[in-house]
């Protein structure tokens, strides 16, 4: 990754989810899968991260913190909507305070489908990721 001048970092925010993507997301970071060997670093800070991570639908609660940490985040950002609930609300889009996926609030650059999403889908998520990142960067 020559492109990069430092390691893309990511932020990771759970939005209303049953917790089962988040633990998929963090299975990535295990010696097993190591998403780490691509550059990527999780961190704490949205100031700091080039890569925003969601799991779970946005509700009338969590909406304006999704808003605020994208909009902390610098330029160039990408946003990876991970399982089918950040990307369409799925089982809760009827309840009463779900506005739907993450895309009602801020852009989605890349989604990865599934229920809970497989550790391998947001790897394959997190490259396709970097390539955008690539391209927004040489913008």
């Amino acid at each position: 990754m020559s492109f990069l001048k430092k390691s893309p970092w990511i932020i990771h925010y759970d939005g209303s989810s049953c917790n089962g993507c988040d633990i998929e997301v963090l299975a990535c970071l295990t010696p097993m899968y190591d998403v780490e060997r691509f550059g990527i670093i999780n961190i704490g800070n949205p100031k700091h991260a080039d890569v925003l991570i969601i799991t779970g639908a946005v509700n009338s609660q969590n909406a304006s913190v999704i808003k605020t940490i994208y909009h902390q985040m610098g330029d160039p950002k990408v946003v990876l909507a991970v399982g089918i609930c950040a990307a369409s609300g799925n089982f809760f889009r009827d309840c009463y305070n779900i506005k739907g996926g993450v895309d009602t609030v801020i852009p989605v650059d890349i989604y990865v489908p599934g229920c809970a999403a497989r550790p391998e889908a947001i790897i394959d998520g997190v490259v396709a990721v970097l390539k955008l990142l690539e391209e927004k960067t040489k913008k």
